[in-house]
């Protein structure tokens, strides 16, 4: 009898664990299948519309500002304005959230910023163009609707809102703003120094031309201007979202970069990491006029190389314009403006197609379908 029980106890044990593992399996298989479901939702098809710029319609300070508030009367379903902190004079700090609110399903976030260099104006520019491609867009062309429906798009178009209308790479203060990330921070070897203002005067950058060296002004610590910490916190909101990556538009050398900008960068990349960083350089290249040209200099205390160690989102420098066209990094010229808006919709498009690839470091392999005449011939 005893015998008896204890194979029946044997045995039904034995279902109790097949019956988990067999359950598990199903509930993996669930989990599987409703990941494909996911991803099977984007649908690409040829956008209609693109902003109706002319040449020369630049935006400052209010401008920007400007512009934003009538995207958010224009599209009161889908934009949300709010600031993210105050600039060193006291500007508002505007960000633009844009996602389809009445759509409720899982969404990825991601982050699109300009400007942190005040004279690079087209980074700015390039962030309030694609703000208002995708919003004209939507409903009415597939892939946007689907971009909308499933993502929420951070855009700070000018994060150096005082630089911007002095038209200066630094901030009131005297620093640059993408050195001023906690990260290899004020390493001389990374054409920095941790200066700050000194005995109340702006030193923003020191030049030895006959030993062809120079440094930036990075502030005295990291995060010690109000800029870069308003950008840290949006960044640590948006982390408890499902963060898929992280964008720094600047001007003017013509690239595509990922990490590392540091001398000393904090850890090796992984082959999964290498291989999605790879992925997004090559199809940028083969894709548009922006190059896979990496920076010739290191440059510590970056915004992206922070956000990357921080967070561990795929993050990039998007660099617009081109050393041609463009000499001294971005420093003076600014024409063609609608030219180079096209220029840049299908690096921004690409990467949010795949921001869910993006989001679980997966190599990122939809082909976003682009509008007629984009990205353009380049300018001769």
């Amino acid at each position: 009898m005893i015998k008896k029980f204890t194979c029946l106890k044997v045995l039904f044990l034995s279902f109790v664990l097949i019956l988990v593992i067999f359950t598990g399996c199903i509930e993996n298989q669930k989990n599987d299948d409703s990941e494909k479901k996911i991803r099977s939702v984007i649908k690409l098809d040829e956008p209609s519309l693109l902003p109706d710029w002319e040449d020369g319609n630049y935006h400052a300070y209010l401008g920007t500002v400007q512009l934003l508030n009538d995207l958010n009367s224009r599209f009161p379903d889908l934009v949300d304005i709010f600031s993210i902190g105050n600039s060193v004079l006291g500007k508002e700090i505007k960000c633009i959230r844009i996602s389809n609110n009445r759509n409720w399903s899982e969404k990825y976030s991601c982050l699109i910023d300009g400007c942190i260099h005040g004279s690079e104006w087209e980074s700015g520019e390039a962030c309030l163009y694609l703000c208002e491609y995708l919003l004209i867009n939507f409903g009415s062309n597939k892939t946007i609707t689907e971009i909308l429906n499933r993502t929420i798009i951070y855009i700070v178009p000018l994060l150096n809102p005082d630089g911007r209308d002095n038209d200066d790479r630094y901030n009131e203060n005297g620093i640059d703003l993408n050195r001023n990330f906690d990260i290899d921070f004020g390493r001389i070897r990374g054409h920095v120094i941790p200066l700050g203002k000194v005995l109340g005067r702006k030193i923003p950058y020191l030049s030895f031309p006959r030993l062809n060296l120079w440094f930036t002004n990075s502030g005295r610590r990291p995060f010690s201007e109000p800029e870069t910490q308003a950008i840290r916190n949006l960044m640590r909101s948006i982390d408890t979202e499902r963060f898929s990556f992280y964008m720094n538009c600047h001007t003017a050398t013509h690239s595509i970069n990922t990490p590392w900008a540091a001398f000393k960068p904090p850890f090796e990349l992984s082959p999964g990491q290498e291989n999605v960083y790879k992925e997004i350089r090559r199809w940028v290249s083969e894709n548009t006029e922006y190059e896979n040209n990496p920076l010739w200099y290191k440059a510590s205390g970056t915004a992206p190389d922070w956000c990357f160690k921080e967070f561990i989102v795929p993050s990039v420098t998007f660099e617009i314009l081109s050393i041609d066209y463009e000499p001294g990094a971005g420093d003076g010229r600014h024409d063609s403006l609608v030219h180079w808006m096209k220029t840049t919709i299908p690096v921004f498009i690409f990467m949010l197609v795949n921001a869910e690839n993006l989001y679980f470091w997966e190599v990122p392999d939809i082909e976003p379908v682009l509008p007629d005449g984009v990205p353009p011939e380049p300018l001769k």
